[in-house]
């Protein structure tokens, strides 16, 4: 995520253009979910060091980008924003219509992809041949499905909505790249995916519920609440923790999670 917020504001401010630069960190994303899955996937490398591995190069790549351009050339480092777009009608209602209504294409895309993702996953037979690769690999195999490239094609898949959540940071939050601005939220997302039970809506609930500390940390920052301004930028993590002690153990991930797949 954090590169790929690196590469789109690069290539939106060069070239002024801020969808160039979404498509650029949307495949920045599916280039690391392919190297994730050659690892993962051709060579069995155990997942949880390949993405550890991946992640610290990406950081590595991001400091040495950010260091040699962005923070050099400024000109390099102000994509703008995509503009908040409001639903007519929907978006004067009182109180809900802001809140729902106006937005920028991001929040409208996850929502999107929200209802695309539970239909393919759930409702074709697309989505069935994919789920059966994670849940029972042998016995998809014996279908004629081909396990390997079913997995190879939803690491990208999950690599490409990544970029598009790392685009948001920069072309849809505050219209420039800086080194901490995801600040681990990437991880709060699989904390997320783990709360809701590898679910997309419930994935969805879990993201509202710590998007809700996050946002009240920075409300109450503001109002000058006698909290430590330490301790408040602490409490979305500390809610992910807490979720997590309680739901780990109680959820079902997929069968053959993190288990590579060999052909008999």
């Amino acid at each position: 995520m954090l590169l790929a917020a690196a590469f789109t504001s690069t290539v939106a401010a060069s070239l002024s253009n801020l969808w160039v630069g979404l498509i650029v960190a949307i495949l920045t994303g599916a280039l690391f979910g392919w190297v994730l899955a050659v690892f993962s996937i051709r060579y069995k490398v155990n997942q949880i060091i390949s993405g550890t591995v991946i992640n610290i190069f990406a950081t590595g790549m991001t400091s040495f980008l950010s260091a040699k351009f962005l923070q050099k050339y400024q000109n390099l480092n102000s994509p703008g924003q995509f503009p908040t777009w409001e639903i007519p009608g929907l978006s004067k209602i009182p109180f809900f219509g802001p809140i729902l209504f106006s937005h920028n294409l991001f929040v409208y895309g996850v929502f999107i992809l929200l209802i695309v993702l539970t239909i393919a996953l759930f409702h074709t037979k697309w989505g069935l041949r994919l789920r059966s690769a994670g849940e029972h690999p042998k016995a998809a195999d014996t279908l004629g499905i081909n396990v390997n490239r079913t997995r190879y094609m939803a690491t990208i898949l999950g690599g490409m909505i990544a970029g598009f959540g790392g685009a948001y940071f920069t072309l849809g939050s505050v219209g420039r790249f800086d080194e901490v601005m995801t600040a681990g939220r990437g991880f709060i997302g699989l904390a997320a995916m783990i709360f809701g039970n590898w679910m997309p809506t419930g994935a969805l609930g879990a993201g509202l519920l710590f998007g809700l500390a996050d946002s009240l940390a920075g409300k109450l920052t503001i109002l000058r609440i006698p909290i430590p301004p330490k301790f408040l930028e602490m409490a979305p993590y500390i809610v992910t923790m807490i979720v997590l002690a309680g739901v780990v153990g109680h959820t079902s991930p997929p069968a053959a999670e993190g288990t590579p797949y060999e052909k008999e």
